[in-house]
């Protein structure tokens, strides 16, 4: 059809034909009378964005190829186009159009965040973009996480997504920026890790010149055969995304080999993602201490408080050599203030009630951002969105992974982890504690492990316990057997062989008459509360009563102690999200 037939669809922009009715608290969609149809935008078709200007780093050399989820498997949560069907002239003589965020959930199904830079955002625009959901999932890139994932996200556990924001040089106006023919690497990334009751998060920064092993990296070809991607030692962190053919998947092994977590999904931005996302929700608050001006990055501001989008927002993330010391360190801080003041933009009144916005940001989302193919739909991208949104800002804390300048240059252009800070960091994160306070059932439950803990204990020689081995590495509990009773005094100690069912983290299961063996163990090994579980004892091959020490896949060796820090180290760098900094 031409223009005249489609009533000049194309000139009318989709957000401005629905109405928030402040009485139903329901998006209405509002027609002029004239219009014979909807106004939800059709599918791309093929000739749509090709590869250089969607996704980046993600589509590298022989990387997965990018799949297209508007093609819908049979499984696929969204709509058929016969659902979707209707009377536009119903709908513009006053009858309600379908409702894209329920009233109640407004705040809950929007965690818009911006990773990477700003990839987070999608989440959050997707949850409210249910009226046109093939148009949307037309947009979408996906590439297989080729296994290093946990397979996807589930709500009775904590979240882990990996963020990447790429400097591959792609997309119209993005020709001054990055390296020149460069397959791009992990310039920024984040790791957030969204806590099993959903009262907190934490944002991991990883310098992007950290220096850490790079493992082999499995990763699914375009005729669908695998390749295994040689793994490096003692390389820069951002050699794990680009190079040498590596996609995000290589970066997630990365992460787990560092860190300990195991990554639900990734999301990898561009430079398009920064300038796309913060010119729809109509630009991010930022505040400066001093005024900079980076002939690098193009960056020109004065002193004082700003609104930046677009190029401005760019020049913004990516400036370095005018904060802090000018280097990496300083300009992770910088994007850590850019994030928080993102999220408090986007999970304000002024975003949320305004439908011309989350449409636009639901278009600047789906476009901008490559998501790994367990989350390529609406659908999942919503249901995802629905249990990150669940956090005050108040309990989301930015923290950069401690490090320091790297002893082996002379010339200091790396780093290297800061131990044992880093590692303390990390078990924290692992064990799901909070960086910063949070709800008083949270309190109540540490208060009650911290209990467990006190009291008198029973002498070493007193103490009654099985070794079992719930999934520690084989060998584990004898190894423990030994030490204990040569090393520590617990003679009265037994190995019992292999465990019923594997267990996650170590536990030690004691009768209350034991209760003082159980905290003499503890300190022994190095127990937390949380490890200490108050039930039954067994009776031990002598036939009397005993404790029961199960070793769980977190177990590291006998005379490693297995308490999580509850703080963290002091010359740790954070921030929360609900605070306003100026950077400096």
């Amino acid at each position: 059809m031409d223009a005249q037939g489609r009533g000049r669809a194309d000139d009318i922009d989709p957000a401005d034909q629905w109405v928030l009715n402040p009485n139903t608290g329901e998006y209405e969609l509002q027609l002029p009378p004239s219009a014979a149809q909807s106004s939800v935008p059709g599918p791309r078709g093929s000739s749509g964005r090709g590869a250089a200007g969607r996704g980046g780093a993600a589509r590298t050399g022989r990387a997965a190829p990018a799949r297209r989820s508007g093609a819908a498997a049979p499984d696929d949560d969204a709509p058929s186009p016969r659902r979707r069907t209707g009377a536009p002239a119903e709908a513009a003589a006053g009858r309600r159009g379908r409702r894209p965020v329920q009233k109640k959930a407004k705040g809950k199904k929007v965690l818009m965040w911006t990773g990477g830079t700003l990839a987070f955002v999608l989440i959050g625009a997707s949850g409210a973009a249910y009226l046109y959901y093939e148009h949307l999932n037309n947009n979408i890139t996906s590439v297989s996480d080729d296994g290093a994932g946990t397979g996807g996200f589930s709500k009775d556990r904590a979240i882990n997504i990996l963020l990447i924001g790429t400097d591959k040089r792609t997309g119209k106006g993005n020709e001054g920026y990055g390296d020149k023919d460069s397959a791009g690497h992990a310039d920024t990334t984040l790791v957030l890790h969204v806590s099993k009751d959903r009262s907190n998060a934490t944002v991991l920064s990883i310098p992007r010149d950290l220096i850490t092993d790079i493992p082999d990296c499995p990763t699914t070809q375009e005729d669908g055969s695998e390749k295994v991607i040689p793994g490096k030692q003692r390389t820069r962190f951002n050699n794990s995304l680009g190079q040498e053919e590596r996609t995000p998947s290589c970066t997630m092994r990365t992460i787990t080999e560092l860190t300990g977590l195991k990554m639900d999904h990734f999301m990898v931005a561009d430079f398009n993602a920064v300038k796309t996302l913060t010119s729809a929700v109509g630009g991010v608050d930022v505040c400066l201490a001093k005024d900079i001006k980076d002939p690098d990055s193009k960056l020109d501001l004065p002193k004082g408080e700003h609104t930046i989008e677009g190029e401005e927002a760019l020049a913004f993330v990516r400036t370095r050599h005018s904060v802090g010391f000018g280097g990496d360190l300083s300009r992770i801080e910088l994007q850590q203030q850019f994030l928080g003041s993102m999220m408090r933009k986007l999970k304000s009144n002024e975003t949320l009630t305004s439908p011309q916005k989350m449409i636009k940001l639901a278009e600047a989302g789906t476009k901008a951002l490559t998501v790994d193919s367990q989350i390529s739909t609406i659908k999942k991208l919503a249901d995802l969105g629905a249990e990150l949104g669940k956090f005050d800002t108040k309990n989301l804390t930015f923290a950069t992974v401690p490090v320091v300048d790297n002893p082996a240059e002379t010339v200091k252009a790396t780093v290297v982890l800061k131990e044992p800070q880093a590692q303390q960091l990390f078990a924290m994160v692992r064990e799901d504690v909070s960086l910063t306070e949070v709800k008083q059932e949270k309190k109540k439950e540490k208060a009650a492990e911290a209990a467990r803990l006190k009291g008198p204990k029973a002498p070493a020689s007193e103490v009654r316990v099985r070794i079992l081995n719930g999934g520690a590495v084989a060998g584990s509990a004898q190894e423990t057997l030994s030490w204990l009773q040569v090393q520590q005094g617990v003679t009265k100690s037994e190995n019992g062989g292999n465990a019923e069912q594997p267990l996650a983290k170590t536990t030690l299961e004691y009768a209350p008459d034991q209760a003082d063996q159980a905290r003499r163990l503890a300190a022994v090994m190095g127990l937390s509360g949380a490890a200490l579980k108050p039930g039954e004892s067994v009776t031990n091959s002598q036939g009397v009563p005993a404790m029961t020490l199960t070793l769980g896949k977190d177990f590291e060796g006998a005379g490693v102690p297995l308490t999580t820090p509850e703080k963290v180290p002091e010359d740790v760098q954070k921030a929360t999200a609900d605070k306003v900094e100026c950077a400096k």
